[in-house]
């Protein structure tokens, strides 16, 4: 038995745990380090809490990380970590180097997993693709392995269009819900109108931009929103909000980055 230990326990932890709890994967798999939400998922789900993060680090095979970022590499270091394990982060732009240094002998594995994870429906970014970590990453949802870390710090912006990909659905739901839709109905619609968009997108193989032709005929109402879009320099507020995520994840511009 492969045995999963969770060392931080916040938000993000708890998704992934209720995810792979809905996976099929038994409670008995999995051990919790017994600070944050860890005493009270472990008594709630019947997970074991272990004493402390060395006694978590003794007990785990592979160790999922998700403590804040300015705190990951202190959390990891002198846990007496053994050849065979493997730590994997989910904490934002924290480097490998920094992480291998501080967890060696251990593997080291950089994953940016969703919240989405809950229910099976993460798109996981993950570098390096170990084979021996794919089938746990997969009761997440979708792995996308990234060749290099410098990709894989591009690839985690995505963790942040993700929440801007819900406030625009909100915003969605606000405006059907001023205009005289029940809200149930309001929720329902704005949310699957993006399912439907991104399934067009991940599953027909047209290019993006012939799919957008597609929609937005001359005359239609596809075509007159673009406009009032265009016209409020969306196009331009997107791309600087990606570059600022980029910015704080690498410490670099990000216009010094794009090929």
């Amino acid at each position: 038995m492969t045995r999963i230990g969770f060392l931080g326990v916040g938000h993000l932890a708890a998704e992934m745990i209720t995810g792979l709890l809905r996976s099929g994967l038994p409670a008995d798999e999995m051990i919790l380090s017994p600070r944050g939400h860890g005493p009270e998922l472990a008594e709630r789900l019947g997970i074991a809490l272990a004493s402390d993060n060395g006694a978590l680090v003794a007990a785990a095979d592979i160790v999922l990380l998700a403590t804040r970022p300015g705190d990951a590499v202190a959390a990891v270091t002198g846990l007496g970590w053994r050849p065979g394990q493997i730590l994997v982060s989910a904490c934002a732009g924290v480097p490998l180097a920094d992480l291998r240094a501080a967890a060696a002998p251990a593997e080291v594995v950089r994953i940016m997993p969703l919240t989405a994870a809950s229910i099976g429906a993460s798109p996981t970014t993950v570098h390096p693709d170990l084979p021996a970590l794919r089938p746990l990453l997969a009761r997440l949802g979708a792995v996308i392995p990234l060749a290099d870390e410098v990709g894989f710090e591009t690839a985690t912006v995505s963790a942040a269009i993700y929440g801007w990909a819900q406030v625009l659905i909100g915003l969605g739901r606000d405006w059907s819900l001023a205009h005289g839709l029940a809200p149930e109905t309001a929720r329902q619609l704005a949310a699957e109108t993006f399912v439907a968009a991104g399934r067009m997108i991940a599953e027909r193989p047209e290019a993006v931009e012939a799919l957008l032709t597609s929609l937005a005929t001359p005359g239609g109402i596809t075509e007159r929103g673009l406009k009032v879009l265009e016209a409020g320099d969306v196009e331009a507020s997107w791309i600087g909000a990606c570059d600022a995520v980029l910015e704080k994840l690498t410490g670099a511009p990000a216009s010094t980055r794009r090929a």
